[in-house]
């Protein structure tokens, strides 16, 4: 509240929707991931230094809940991407363009990422810690699908 600066919640929250569909999107790669990390970061110096947020801290305050959700999708947001990086494959919904086979399908890696990812938040200047839990899977068999 008491950045009182010139742009609104909504405009920030806009803006980084639209950052993360054009970057870290269904379909990514490498490059555009990396681009988005650092966009995302100088979105969020950005928007504690000129965000508006009108009304009173004394009273119900929308404006004052939306900016706190929109503060956490700024670290969300970076986190997805950390996450995507990490992992080259393409899996379920997501498809990484440097990971498609000749028929352009796409590629997984089972040997190497059959785990759930849980990343430990370090601090704005910091990486997160990745932490890994193995999936064992017993009763069914693990394939690439075919969309064909």
């Amino acid at each position: 509240m008491n950045v009182k600066g010139n742009q609104s919640v909504e405009s920030f929250h806009r803006r980084l929707g639209k950052i993360m569909w054009d970057y870290c999107g269904m379909s990514r790669n490498a490059d555009s991931m990396k681009k988005y990390r650092k966009m995302i970061q100088e979105l969020r110096e950005e928007f504690y230094k000129d965000v508006f947020i009108p009304g009173s801290m004394n009273d119900y305050n929308p404006e004052l809940e939306k900016a706190q959700r929109v503060a956490d999708f700024f670290e969300l947001g970076e986190l997805m991407v950390v996450d995507a990086l990490d992992r080259n494959e393409s899996c379920g919904g997501h498809f990484r363009e440097e990971y498609q086979s000749e028929e352009g399908e796409a590629l997984r890696n089972d040997e190497d990422y059959a785990y759930v990812s849980a990343w430990e938040y370090k601090g704005w200047d910091q990486d997160p810690v990745l932490h890994k839990e193995e999936l064992i899977f017993e009763n069914i068999e693990l394939k690439t699908r075919s969309y064909k």
